[in-house]
């Protein structure tokens, strides 16, 4: 241990290592990455192949690919952070992100899959009327891929300020929209499959190079996780092995930890990026052996994340960490510095990059095919496009549009803590998505009235209380610091936005005088079930 201590002096000269290092390393992914996206928009021509891949790929692909989508930056920055500063209550992100994940898998991901064809839209509208519920559906699955992709670029503007000693706003903002500009050039040109090797590329880069790391600082205690701990709390105080650090100050903040908790569970299986991923494989067999996969490899990477947050703080220190470009979100790549040194470092920030890239793809791709598959082809053309390329073409207008408003969104959101912000998109999805998938899938009575009072009131109650939330006006931390208007006292609304939301699709159904939910329930629990009519359907 005194080996340890003799050497924390070095993590405090840790920098961003060799700018010209990072970038070559950053630069040379991109273009293989970008050399597989090409070669896979050859096979890129109908919907099916855009949207689902052409239903391609294996089960294990698939499952690599899943926890590439499913691992984003807030789980690999904003985790690792949060355990380093905070200790016990930032574990508690990677807590609830697995314990969300298997959620997930039991309640509606296999089901999902039976059902519906490429989007949430498609499995809500299969009982009820059809272009109200894909107009909500649509516009929910923008909403939280909107927030989601503000964590994504907040955390790429973090990264480089870290990577290349960058302070000022304009030079991140910059590479922000660079960022952008490159996960569109994925979407516009490789669509699903092209998405998906960059997702397993992504993935296997992520979990090789937090392996790495993880063994490296277990080594230097001896492979003993009690005296890392003992150590982290030498440096960081006892409180950061204690709960309450950061949720135990007061009964606000408590709440605010369940609010956080229940947004974090329940939140996953409203996500539609994560959820449109069954679709890519081409039997329910094989999307039960990629969640097989994906639990393996989502469940060893949580580990990971104790034993690299801890080891930011023993070997860093929080205040480092906390006054580094970046702030929080630089705590695994300082790390990374202090190991390997500029070489290591290198790496592991062109892994979050990788990150990065491979996240905001899967959302844009997946927010474009919610808009060109539900509004444009079914709402608008009412089903009926002549044009077989048309619906493809709007889904790539519409990524370049999502792409452009992400990157202004994230230029505002620079600095935020990308897993909170996460955190706030599960709470959208719990509100918006979540409470009308179960009633659909589940309750025989829901109509389209409880849908759309579900759907878009809890898409408005989350929204209006995030806005009136201290996470975006009335302190220091706010993403706007210079306002106040806090007036709800919870910076994650999960607690009161989720049950609220289920109330308003029970008071919608019953209510109202639709009888359009019951009349193909039978059917849909058939097919949701055993996959029965699924495979013919979305063969074609």
């Amino acid at each position: 241990m005194n080996l340890v201590h003799a050497s924390l002096p070095l993590a405090q000269a840790a920098t961003g290592g060799n700018p010209l290092l990072n970038i070559g390393i950053f630069a040379a992914f991109v273009v293989a990455t970008l050399v597989i996206v090409f070669r896979a928009s050859k096979n890129t021509k109908t919907a099916a192949d855009y949207y689902a891949a052409g239903r391609s790929f294996k089960g294990w692909q698939n499952g690599i690919a899943i926890s590439g989508d499913y691992l984003s930056a807030a789980s690999f920055l904003g985790i690792a952070g949060a355990i380093a500063v905070n200790g016990y209550d930032g574990f508690l992100y990677s807590i609830g992100f697995l314990v969300a994940w298997l959620v997930a898998l039991l309640l509606v991901a296999e089901l999902l899959r039976n059902t519906g064809k490429y989007t949430m839209g498609d499995v809500l509208s299969f009982r009820m009327q059809e272009r109200p519920v894909r107009t909500a559906a649509s516009i929910s699955t923008l909403s939280v891929s909107f927030f989601y992709l503000l964590a994504q670029m907040a955390g790429a503007g973090g990264l480089v300020a870290l990577l290349l000693g960058v302070t000022s706003q304009a030079a991140q903002s910059l590479v922000i929209a660079v960022v952008g500009a490159v996960m569109i050039v994925y979407v516009l040109i490789g669509g699903m499959k092209g998405t998906t090797w960059v997702q397993i590329i992504k993935a296997a880069l992520l979990i090789a190079g937090t392996f790495v790391m993880t063994a490296w600082v277990l080594a230097i205690y001896g492979f003993n996780l009690s005296g890392l701990l003992g150590h982290a709390a030498e440096v960081g105080g006892e409180g950061v092995l204690n709960p309450g650090a950061k949720y135990g100050e007061s009964p606000t903040s408590q709440l605010d930890f369940l609010s956080l908790g229940l947004a974090l569970v329940l939140g996953t299986a409203g996500l539609p990026h994560v959820l449109m991923r069954f679709y890519t494989v081409p039997t329910a067999k094989e999307a039960r052996r990629s969640v097989v996969w994906a639990i393996w490899l989502i469940g060893l990477f949580y580990l990971f994340t104790l034993v690299l947050g801890y080891g930011a703080g023993a070997m860093v220190g929080a205040d480092k960490i906390k006054n580094a470009p970046g702030a929080v979100n630089s705590a695994a790549p300082l790390l990374a510095s202090y190991l390997g040194g500029p070489l290591l470092l290198g790496f592991i920030s062109a892994v979050a990059f990788a990150t990065i890239l491979a996240v905001v793809a899967g959302l844009t791709i997946t927010a474009s095919a919610s808009f060109a598959h539900d509004i444009y082809a079914n709402v608008i053309k009412k089903g009926a496009v002549d044009d077989k390329n048309a619906e493809v073409r709007v889904a790539r207008i519409t990524a370049v549009v999502i792409g452009i408003l992400s990157i202004l969104g994230g230029i505002a959101a620079n600095g935020q803590n990308v897993a909170f912000l996460v955190a706030l998109a599960f709470a959208v999805a719990a509100s918006a998505n979540l409470p009308t998938l179960l009633y659909s899938l589940f309750w025989k009575r829901f109509t389209t009235t409880g849908a759309l009072s579900s759907m878009y009131g809890g898409l408005i109650i989350t929204v209006v209380l995030i806005v009136l939330s201290p996470a975006v006006s009335g302190n220091e931390d706010a993403m706007f610091p210079g306002a106040d208007f806090a007036v709800f006292p919870l910076q994650n609304p999960g607690l009161v936005s989720i049950p609220l939301s289920f109330l308003l699709g029970y008071l919608g159904t019953i209510f109202s005088k639709d009888e359009d939910g019951g009349e193909k329930y039978a059917e849909m629990e058939v097919r949701s079930l055993t996959g029965a009519g699924a495979e013919k359907e979305v063969s074609h």
